[in-house]
């Protein structure tokens, strides 16, 4: 009703009607709500309230908060944020408390920033009279070119991106646009608004399944006789990109692009949704805007190649991965010794754009082999593992009973905010992905954990305190994500002591 009927887009949807991502969180009465979920009909003669209906006040002091501590980065998910973080204020929480904190964000998914700043920002936003000084004054366009480093496309984080006041890749249509949605046999049902053509589509409810997931691919047996010193098997996991891949095209122009304000981890780098669009609008003679579901994207949409893994400490042995364009060869360049073999697993489409895919895989067995080939041994405790990225970024992962330490030189920061809130993301990403993403897909490749809660990305209360240094740059701006990604991966599968399956603590 909000966006279809009421054209209010700062209510975003990256799960409807799951109810599980937040990012459509509003205000009903004061209390935090999430509209996907909430028939009109409960909502009949009381106040409901979206992040571009908070006071002036109340909009400035968050959005403040969150810039300052760079808590938002694509935006997606933030206004749901604001709005839940908000009622609870409104209601006399202490939003500078972490457990309640916490708690609050268990009804939200943010992908983007590691969950830490956004904690930072409620406590910002929650104690102001307890900030001495005030914030330092920001360059947003070098803020802008440092984000734009980490994503790979234009991206901004500025008061309209915390608000929802930011246009995506389904926002902005000219009135009368049609919405299409896929059928279950991938045909295209178009209507005039998106419960029409859910309901001409037949759409069912994705679920969580009762299934364990497990790696797709066997690690290789040694030859009679001999063990493997390292082994490694990875699970399907899902990137989890809140955003899901959306475009709207009129006949004869060019479609939206489905980044919009970033985000993706390069999951959308050759998303087919903006050709959706355009072929609809041809065939149809007017304006369409194609939505994926969030069933969609975990169906259709890419994943990091599986591998399995059986090295010597000398290097030698055997790795077994997904056929992937370039993964092969990603491999061979890290370790040389070991014979690479590729696979056709039936499953979801699989792709090297992903944040550090299969480069940070090989990394971390590299890792593993040089502590051995150093007289150490992989028993499990305190960890730190150094990477230098392709691009030339050098991170320096620690894990510790007290958390998460990373050292990081990027070049030069450009803005210290983005670029801490950028590592800060790309280490619970990291983290997660090693302690606890999975995707179950059977033997045939059908996915059967469609929510957003079945990936198992890795909530607030169960990320540990990341401490950020920025080394004093010693080149040009280069990206960071990836160096960090593989560095915190490595050094927390070693601190686990690197067990021959991901993910460690499902």
């Amino acid at each position: 009703m909000l966006r279809d009927r009421l054209g209010i887009e700062s209510v975003l949807d990256g799960c409807s009607p799951q109810g599980q991502c937040g990012c459509c969180t509003v205000l009903v009465d004061d209390a935090p709500r999430v509209a996907c979920v909430t028939p009109a009909r409960r909502v009949a003669g009381r106040q409901v309230t979206t992040a571009a209906g908070l006071s002036a006040s109340e909009q400035q002091r968050w959005a403040e908060a969150f810039l300052s501590c760079g808590a938002t980065q694509c935006g997606f998910c933030t206004p749901g944020i604001v709005c839940r973080l908000v009622g609870h204020e409104r209601r006399g929480a202490n939003l500078s408390d972490r457990t309640t904190v916490d708690k609050a964000l268990a009804a939200h998914l943010c992908r983007c920033t590691g969950w830490q700043t956004i904690r930072e920002a409620a406590t910002h936003a929650a104690a102001p009279a307890e900030r001495s000084t005030p914030a330092p004054e920001r360059d947003q366009n070098a803020a802008a070119r440092r984000a734009a480093l980490e994503t790979g496309g234009p991206q901004q984080s500025v008061p309209a991106s915390v608000l929802g006041a930011f246009s995506f890749g389904a926002d902005g249509a000219p009135a009368g646009t049609l919405t299409a949605v896929a059928g279950p046999s991938g045909e295209w049902h178009a209507a005039e608004t998106l419960d029409q053509a859910r309901r001409q589509a037949g759409k069912v409810q994705g679920r969580r399944t009762t299934l364990e997931p497990k790696p797709p691919i066997a690690i290789p047996k040694p030859p009679p006789g001999t063990e493997w010193d390292v082994q490694l098997a990875t699970c399907w996991t899902e990137p989890g990109y809140l955003e899901t891949d959306a475009a709207w095209c009129e006949p004869g122009a060019n479609p939206s692009d489905p980044l919009a304000n970033g985000g993706a981890f390069g999951g959308k780098t050759n998303s087919p949704v903006r050709e959706e669009a355009r072929q609809l609008a041809t065939e149809l003679g007017q304006p369409v805007r194609v939505l994926w579901s969030r069933e969609d994207v975990v169906r259709r949409g890419p994943k990091r190649p599986p591998l399995a893994a059986g090295l010597r400490a000398d290097g030698s042995g055997v790795i077994r991965i997904a056929r992937t364009a370039g993964a092969a060869e990603a491999l061979r360049s890290a370790l040389p010794d070991a014979e690479i073999v590729e696979v056709d697993v039936p499953g979801p489409p699989t792709s090297m754009d992903l944040r550090a895919a299969v480069w940070a895989e090989a990394q971390m067995l590299a890792s593993a082999l040089n502590r051995l080939q150093s007289g150490e041994s992989l028993d499990a405790g305190t960890s730190t593992v150094e990477m230098t990225s392709p691009a030339g970024a050098t991170a320096r992962a620690t894990i510790n009973q007290a958390g998460i330490e990373v050292k990081v030189d990027a070049g030069e920061p450009l803005d210290t905010t983005t670029l801490r809130s950028y590592v800060i993301g790309a280490t619970h990403m990291a983290w997660s992905w090693v302690t606890s993403e999975a995707l179950t897909v059977d033997a045939e490749g059908e996915v059967h954990d469609l929510t957003i809660r079945s990936f198992g990305i890795a909530r607030s209360a169960d990320t540990p305190e990341i401490e950020v240094t920025i080394q004093p740059p010693r080149q040009s701006p280069v990206p960071a994500g990836e160096a960090v990604f593989a560095a915190v991966a490595a050094a927390t599968w070693l601190s686990r002591g690197a067990p021959a399956h991901l993910p460690t603590g499902r």
